[in-house]
């Protein structure tokens, strides 16, 4: 396999152009004139967004991003990995094709890359300056477009890189730090949070599927640890209503990532659908924040598969839509 092979000075080469992207300003390659309406998906008190990730498929740009975002009428979102690599973080390199077999030397070697990137990334986080996201989001503040969290889940990064994340997610106007639910991250972020003045917050998955699983314990080990309730997994995985949870913790959860699945008992057990085609309660969530107007984000997660003749747009749209009409 050794086509697999990637030469340290090949990869310094990569980190090389990394560092260069950052040294070239943003490219506004599309002007928001005064003539175009902004966005506006706050229906009947309840803040519909977006996170992101709905466009890993189809750009790592932050102008188009915002342009796709636009398109549907959002007007606020959770920002995930198109930050950095939006600004040029480098990159490790490609993971090998599906059933590739890698030498022993290969997976040797391919250690050696992946612990230069690591240091790569972490000097270059350390020298980013914090006008990198100022211009941010200047440029989706202009267009309309707030910034409410930032996704850097950066619970494995040395002390100096996690207080780099909470300068960023401040300089975003964010209100806090996402990073994936486990025991470690929950124990690691909230000191940081609370350093900060900002929040620490964790993204579940099937988790309250698991046997034993006490959320208490996990958002108590800090005043400033929140929860992400993922609605979508959490019916999937227990196949309970996930206002229970809402209610219970409501206080406690600044967010809520929304998607329709199917429940444990389907014969697609805990699978993603398209908007009203699973099982997830999507109007009974909807329904409750606007009653209760509590100030929850609820963050569109799009993990169903694209139908043909479809993109990424116009099914975050769809969803988007589909929500707008149980609202209104």
């Amino acid at each position: 396999m050794k086509n697999s092979s990637i030469s340290r000075r090949k990869f310094l080469g990569t980190v090389a152009t990394g560092a260069a992207i950052t040294a070239i300003p943003f490219n506004y390659s599309f002007a928001i004139g005064s003539s175009i309406k902004k966005p506006n998906s706050k229906v009947n008190g309840v803040q519909l967004g977006l996170t992101t990730f709905c466009y890993r498929s189809i750009s790592h740009s932050l102008d188009e991003v915002l342009q796709y975002v636009l398109q549907s009428g959002v007007n606020t979102l959770e920002m995930r990995s198109v930050l950095e690599e939006g600004l040029g973080i480098p990159q490790a390199p490609p993971r090998p094709a599906r059933g590739v077999e890698l030498t022993e030397q290969d997976k040797a070697e391919r250690a050696k890359i992946a612990e230069g990137v690591k240091e790569a990334q972490r000097k270059w986080r350390l020298s980013l300056p914090m006008q990198k996201y100022a211009d941010i989001r200047k440029m989706y503040n202009d267009a309309g477009v707030d910034i409410h969290i930032a996704k850097f889940v950066p619970s494995s990064w040395s002390d100096e890189e996690i207080d780099y994340a909470y300068n960023a997610a401040k300089t975003l106007g964010a209100y806090g730090v996402t990073d994936e639910f486990t025991d470690e991250a929950s124990k690691r972020l909230g000191p940081f949070a609370e350093k900060h003045k900002s929040l620490a917050i964790f993204h579940t998955h099937g988790q309250f599927g698991m046997p034993g699983f006490d959320i208490d314990k996990y958002l108590g080990y800090s005043p400033a640890n929140r929860l992400n309730l993922d609605a979508g997994h959490y019916f999937g995985s227990t196949g309970l209503h996930p206002n229970t949870i809402i209610e219970k913790y409501h206080k406690l959860i600044p967010s809520i990532h929304i998607k329709d699945k199917t429940g444990p008992k389907h014969a697609q057990p805990n699978t993603n659908m398209p908007f009203g085609q699973g099982e997830t309660p999507i109007a009974d969530i909807l329904l409750l924040l606007k009653k209760e107007k509590w100030p929850i984000n609820v963050d569109l997660e799009l993990e169903y598969p694209i139908p043909e003749g479809s993109d990424p747009v116009k099914e975050v749209t769809k969803c988007i839509e589909y929500m707008r009409g149980i609202l209104e």
